[in-house]
């Protein structure tokens, strides 16, 4: 599918739906691309202001950014900026947990909300970027270009537009979501402002996954003086790492002889752990390098390796690459010496309303009979559902529908090219319509952490920068 170019008389409109760090990524990327010849830069956000998304839009002090400050960056080539902006503004003056021993910054994330709200602030002022706050209801094509439609009566047209939404909220297993929806304390998703509000200080509180949205979960409750009992269970049991004590080397090379199934990777990844701990070096420094190498690695699996890899290594790979913060860390190792904080490996494989308490039967991985477990609180927090991504807007359904967008097949989010445009369920790019940010992963790989969101939304700024530019030119 072509886009009509642009005429030369009219200046090109892209419009950036969502607002978050991939979407003001993008956006600050693209202004700063276009100095010669500026596009109009709309970004639909309803937000009050960009670059905070759901991420960093949070005032829990317990919620804290899991990467060193010194790593987090806008600019993929600058990484020292938010430490030095930090720095600058004395901005964790009253936050003296932030830095460790060490000497590592791990602040509370809200304060990367306003770093990357702060970079946005020159260009909306100058008018080179526009924020629509608003939330986007429609988007079609029409004659040519893409008409936009808001919750605030507006319509837009645009001749680019790059889907930057962010994560789709978690799904309750199985059939909890309809069978505990009348419960007070049933909490189906813990993005909702307040959700967490409902759970009393003595509540016994099971919570279903055991990622990094659970340990935020867990140190959220610590923070609120919740002292009742916890059970996070996940299917294996995996709780989210922690980072080294101190910075590790990258170790190992994978891309070499690279790996072409998912069980080739793994026992590359496992012997180098162990030759790494031969030197002194932790798993850390290992994982490290299959992040930096992850791109290349996962272009070179076969779709079918990569569901492979998706259905049985996913949580593992998680578990280690996605640290928890040192604070975050503390919270929970002293909750598990206490006694108040069980992990346990298993699903859920019942639950019940019964009276002001949930019954629950929970199935141990490694036991053959269930467990029966009363409990005051249920929280789910199994992580985005990226595969039902396109029941989460009504728009976005929309665009499925009429051959815009499709599923990508290793079930993470939408389908695209290596340039990040969109395709349709014929397999038919649109060059005029791309995914930034974590629904790309499919096609990307690691677009989960904040270095690689950067990175991609940085890359696909330059893709819609070259596609302005060849419209420009002539034939």
């Amino acid at each position: 599918m072509q886009s009509k170019p642009f005429l030369k008389s009219e200046r090109p409109v892209v419009a950036i739906i969502g607002g978050g760090v991939s979407g003001a990524g993008v956006a600050y990327h693209l202004a700063r691309a276009t100095r010669d010849a500026p596009p109009v830069i709309l970004v639909f956000e309803p937000r009050a202001e960009l670059g905070r998304g759901l991420a960093y839009d949070t005032d829990d002090p317990a919620h804290r950014i899991n990467v060193p400050a010194a790593k987090m960056s806008l600019q993929p080539d600058e990484l020292g900026e938010f430490q030095a902006w930090i720095e600058a503004r004395d901005a964790v003056a009253d936050d003296p947990e932030a830095k460790r021993p060490e000497g590592l910054l791990f602040p509370r994330r809200r304060l990367f909300g306003e770093y990357v709200a702060s970079l946005l602030k020159p260009l909306l002022q100058e008018g080179r970027v526009r924020h629509c706050r608003a939330a986007v209801t429609g988007v079609e094509r029409r004659a040519g270009r893409w008409s936009i439609r808001d919750d605030k009566g507006g319509v837009m047209e645009a001749d680019i537009v790059a889907i930057a939404t962010s994560h789709p909220p978690p799904a309750a297993p199985g059939r909890l979501a309809s069978r505990l929806a009348a419960h007070p304390r049933f909490v189906a998703d813990t993005t909702r402002p307040g959700a967490l509000d409902v759970i009393r200080p003595h509540d016994r509180v099971l919570v279903i996954g055991n990622g990094l949205t659970a340990a935020d979960v867990i140190a959220s409750l610590a923070e609120r003086g919740h002292d009742g009992p916890v059970t996070a269970i996940s299917r294996r049991g995996l709780r989210s790492r922690g980072h080294a004590p101190v910075p590790q080397p990258l170790f190992g090379d994978f891309l070499a002889d690279g790996a072409h199934s998912a069980g080739s990777l793994l026992a590359r990844i496992r012997t180098a752990i162990e030759a790494a701990k031969a030197e002194g070096i932790s798993w850390h420094g290992v994982i490290d390098q299959v992040r930096a190498q992850g791109y290349d690695l996962w272009q070179a699996l076969p779709v079918a390796e990569r569901r492979r890899l998706v259905r049985h290594l996913r949580p593992y790979w998680d578990v280690h690459r996605f640290r928890i913060a040192p604070q975050v860390e503390a919270v929970l190792d002293a909750a598990v010496a206490a006694g108040r904080l069980e992990i346990l490996a298993g699903s859920v494989a019942d639950a019940r309303i019964e009276g002001e308490f949930i019954l629950s039967t929970l199935q141990p991985r490694h036991r053959p009979q269930p467990l029966e477990q009363r409990y005051d609180a249920v929280i789910v927090t199994t992580g985005p559902a990226h595969g039902g991504i396109l029941d989460t807007q009504i728009w976005l359904a929309a665009l499925a529908a009429n051959g815009h967008l499709s599923l990508d097949p290793t079930g993470l989010g939408l389908a695209c090219t290596g340039r990040s445009e969109a395709i349709g369920p014929s397999g038919e790019a649109d060059p005029s319509l791309l995914i930034s940010g974590p629904l790309a992963r499919g096609t990307f790989g690691e677009l989960m952490g904040l270095p690689q969101v950067t990175e991609h939304a940085f890359f696909v700024a330059t893709e819609i920068a070259e596609k302005l530019r060849a419209a420009k030119t002539p034939a």
